[in-house]
């Protein structure tokens, strides 16, 4: 019988390994189980005995190998067989090696009967001796090895559920007489623990629980396995595919939770301990090569982050060895899961002193800590609710680590750390040049003054002070509100980050506001600030006399004014004060960090008092009514609007306009105690606008431009922008001045008696940025004119029409040749962005100015080459909008203007005696300036036919 059974059995063993359809393959692999007694469908079946399946054990053990062989290769095979036959044929080799190696069919071979009676076929029969039991687990080893490695990461779920089904048999059945095969069974066991479908992980969860209850202990095959596990993860991290590690990684997070309060016994081992921190340090190395870490500038700075903003997603790592976020997660769960488990204080002076050890293992060894201390506290940590585990670190372990962590975070030499090179920064001085001899020892990773930090550097630092910063927000959370007691140590270090210019310094540290916000019961980042502004603001105080130790301390001041209401106004007067002085002291050297807190001060405060910007303007002539219109009273007022616009009859009002404000202005602020008090904020942006006066005159002081934040740093790695850099820190503008200005001013319209006399002041200085600065600071002036134009326009009126439009308008004539007969690249040419700026903002001034009609007629002329089709696109449109600005002071005028330069029709007499009106457009054909005067004249069309009617 036993040749007919191998001739069956090689018969059906063929159609499962070779036939291309799936159905025949499921045929005959369901045939082998029928032929094994083994099959488990809803047909009937005989149910062998206990002698049966001895019998049958010692048969199939005499084709074991090439059951095993060729059930390996339908295994391993191309993923397009489909599941099914996957999953089949590893059920015909698990219940065929558990007939075969069944613990208890092996202590029976005393009762082999005798095959003397077989003849030849006897040669066949296998004897399963305990050497024969060896040799064939060893074999049964390798095979197990080769399935494990092909189905553990497959991507259906019932292939990876029918592996926990084998490995779960397998050691019920049969764990003494495949001893080598446990370690395996175990790590395939363990590795899908962790799986993403709830029905093969809770079956594993199931079979783990069987296997532990009927009293097989395998914690020191665990342990040992965790151990190798650990030995050849950096191996596999690199060798392998993400699904492969992310299977490795599952199955080392599986161990530790069947080891569950005994992690804490395995860590004791300095070799475990040893080998699992050096493993996580190799694993958890970062990429800081790419260069956007560094590129990315916070334009704004956090001025623009609302009290009321929600938590800022954090930032993607990027590691050296794997690139997906399930991997990164499966990390941060073991992590967990060490410090829930192990002892807190052992792993906290570990890594501790890895992250003290080199500088290479910093950045992971504070990756670590932080989910070790998170998992500490039972956040983020799955565990089994069946099993009672007395893990987990009471609060006063946590409070313990957590300080000496946050201690050694935010040491000098951990927490000012360059985050952008000198060449970048201008004229800074490096942090180390700084501080004193006494604390310059203790700074490990600082730099010294006179070397330039690479981009690698740059982007070490940046991601290690994030990680830090992500730490003290989780160790918050890890506290809850205990961590209340910790913020007068830790707050004031965060804001000095959330004022960081790198984008991704300041975001982290916005996130962990967030984070301490939620921890200790703050509603918001604005009633953090508000409610421990006492003791921010006497550190602020404090560090502003001492500069050189503590440069940053304008950044605090600035977030804090960010994130506050105008509650905080009484309390920070003093420290307004104290940086008014410093600036007065120390304009020359310090005026970027000073002008960064005097913009962040005045935007609060624009924020806090809001106030109505322009005056209201009396109705139009063309808004007025227009029922009868009285010929000999219109060309009186045209006669003396045109004796007004010639300056008759003003000659001697122009000496008290442009010298100064009324007299009783004057009177007034000779006699102080008779003023009224300002309010605060009134005198507070009086103060700042004074500063704002000296330094716009000064023209030695260079002030960093923004536009330096914006260039790629891309070219700083390839040594290009050294010229660029030191071109631009030679060009003395003022642009963060003028935006304080601004901001000045619209804090200032609502007392104009206190206004007025600073415009006067401040006049001089603006028209030098106007007329003889660089280009780069001409559009922000001129914002600033505009701004000044709605505030006080009837103030400004003679001189913006005497000193500013003359240059402005002959600028836009003359460049009007050059944007007409230029490329796309012009679009780029910092020409056409004064162009641009000038022409948008040109139309509103001359409205809210009130111009007469000599000054529209300069600007008239000045603007219509810009109707030119040959114009950039955004030149044409912004020169529409200034007509359609004008039309609202002189409609006439425009009206004259477009259609001497084209009229497209004809105007006809209404009676024989009159000439006819010949305009100078009439007889032009068309032109380059035709589409937009059509454009243009359509906009007086609609009024034209209301008076027909």
């Amino acid at each position: 019988m036993l040749p007919g059974l191998g001739a069956a059995v090689s018969l059906l063993l063929a159609l499962a390994e070779h036939e291309k359809a799936r159905r025949v393959q499921t045929a005959s692999l369901k045939c082998l189980l029928s032929l094994f007694h083994q099959c488990n469908c809803e047909e009937e079946h005989i149910e062998p005995g206990q002698d049966e399946r001895y019998l049958l054990g010692r048969t199939l053990a005499t084709f074991l190998p090439g059951i095993s062989q060729a059930l390996s290769h339908v295994i391993s095979g191309d993923v397009r067989q489909g599941h099914a036959v996957t999953v089949k044929a590893m059920r015909v080799w698990y219940k065929a090696v558990g007939l075969v190696m069944a613990d208890e069919q092996l202590q029976k071979t005393d009762n082999d009967v005798a095959a003397g009676d077989l003849g030849r076929i006897a040669e066949l029969v296998v004897k399963r001796t305990p050497s024969w039991r060896k040799a064939t687990s060893q074999r049964l080893a390798m095979v197990l090895q080769k399935i494990i490695s092909c189905t553990s990461a497959h991507p259906h779920w019932r292939v990876r559920l029918e592996l926990v089904n084998l490995s779960h048999f397998l050691l019920s059945q049969c764990s003494q007489s495949v001893g080598e095969c446990v370690g395996p069974l175990l790590e395939a066991l363990v590795g899908a623990i962790n799986d993403e479908e709830p029905e093969v992980k809770d079956r594993c969860s199931a079979a783990l629980d069987e296997v532990a209850h009927k009293g097989q202990d395998f914690t020191d095959i665990l342990s040992e396995n965790l151990h190798n596990l650990a030995s050849s993860l950096p191996r596999l991290m690199r060798t392998s595919d993400d699904q492969r590690k992310l299977f490795v990684l599952n199955v080392f997070l599986g161990y530790l939770k069947i080891l569950g309060p005994k992690v804490d016994v395995v860590l004791t081992s300095a070799v475990h301990l040893e080998r699992i921190s050096k493993a996580l340090m190799q694993v958890m190395e970062l990429d800081v090569t790419d260069v956007k870490i560094i590129e990315e500038r916070t334009l704004t700075s956090s001025k623009d982050l609302r009290p009321d903003v929600h938590q800022i997603p954090s930032q993607r790592k990027y590691f050296l060895y794997f690139t997906d976020d399930k991997i990164f997660s499966a990390l941060r769960k073991i992590c967990r899961m060490l410090g829930y488990y192990g002892n807190l204080y052992l792993l906290v002076d570990r890594f501790m002193e890895l992250y003290k050890e080199s500088l290479f293992y910093r950045k992971q060894a504070a990756l670590v800590l932080n989910e070790i201390v998170v998992g500490a506290a039972g956040i983020g940590v799955e565990t089994d609710s069946s099993r009672i585990d007395c893990s987990g670190a009471n609060q006063d372990d946590l409070k313990s680590s957590i300080t000496s962590i946050i201690e050694e975070y935010i040491s000098l030499g951990n927490w000012h750390l360059p985050t952008v090179s000198e060449a970048l920064e201008g004229k800074l001085e490096s942090a180390t040049s700084l501080v004193p001899n006494s604390l310059e020892q203790n700074c490990l990773q600082l730099l010294p003054a006179s070397k330039t930090p690479t981009l690698h550097q740059l982007n070490s630092n940046i991601w290690q002070i994030c990680i830090q910063l992500e730490g003290i927000g989780g160790f918050a959370l890890a506290l809850g509100i205990d961590f209340r007691l910790l913020l007068m140590t830790s707050l004031y270090p965060v804001l000095e980050k959330a004022g960081d210019e790198s984008l991704l310094v300041s975001q982290a540290a916005f996130s962990a506001m967030c984070d301490l916000c939620k921890a200790c019961d703050y509603s918001s980042p604005k009633e953090l600030v508000i409610k421990n502004s006492d003791y921010l603001l006497n550190d602020v105080s404090l560090n502003l006399t001492r500069p050189r130790i503590h440069p940053h301390a304008p950044r605090v001041l600035a977030v804090m004014f960010t994130h506050s209401d105008a509650s905080l106004l009484p309390l920070v007067v003093d420290v307004v004060q104290d940086v008014l002085t410093a600036l007065d002291l120390s304009y020359d050297q310090r005026a970027p960090q000073f002008c960064s807190v005097l913009h962040s001060l005045m935007k609060a405060l624009v924020r806090w008092f809001p106030a109505t910007m322009g005056r209201q303007k009396t109705p139009k002539k063309e808004t007025q009514n227009k029922e009868c219109v009285n010929l000999r009273q219109f060309l009186l007022d045209y006669k003396k609007q045109k004796e007004l616009a010639e300056g008759v009859g003003v000659e001697e009002e122009d000496p008290n306009d442009l010298d100064g404000p009324p007299p009783a202005s004057d009177e007034d602020t000779d006699g102080p105690a008779e003023k009224k008090e300002l309010p605060l904020h009134i005198q507070i942006a009086k103060d700042v606008m004074e500063r704002c006066i000296h330094l716009l005159s000064d023209s030695n002081l260079t002030i960093r431009l923004k536009v330096v934040k914006s260039v790629p740093l891309a070219y700083y790695s390839f040594g290009i922008a050294a010229g660029l850099f030191s071109f631009l820190k030679s060009v003395h503008v003022h642009l963060q001045v003028l935006d304080i200005l601004e901001l000045c001013v619209f804090v200032l319209c609502e007392c104009e008696d206190e206004m007025l006399p600073m415009v006067h002041r401040c006049w001089p200085a603006l028209l030098h940025r106007l007329t003889n600065d660089d280009p780069l600071a001409v559009p922000r002036a001129f914002k600033v004119l505009c701004v000044l134009g709605e505030s006080c326009g009837d103030f400004l009126r003679k001189r913006v029409s005497k000193e500013v439009l003359p240059r402005l308008t002959s600028s836009l004539v003359k460049q009007a040749e050059v944007s007409a007969r230029s490329g796309p690249v012009y679009t780029h040419m910092l020409a056409y962005k004064l162009q641009l700026a000038v022409l948008q903002g040109l139309g509103p001034l001359c409205v809210k100015l009130d111009l007469m009609e000599a000054d529209l007629d300069r600007v008239i002329d000045a603007c219509l080459p810009y109707l030119s089709c040959r114009q950039p696109i955004k030149l044409q449109e912004a020169c529409l909008s200034v007509f359609c600005s004008l039309m609202d002071l002189d409609a006439d005028l425009c009206w004259f203007s477009l259609n001497e330069l084209c009229c497209p029709v004809a105007y006809e007499p209404p009676h024989p005696d009159l000439l006819p009106v010949t305009l100078t457009g009439s007889d032009k054909p068309r032109n380059q300036f035709t589409d937009n005067v059509l454009k243009l004249l359509q906009e007086f069309d609609p009024p034209q036919e209301q008076d027909a009617t």
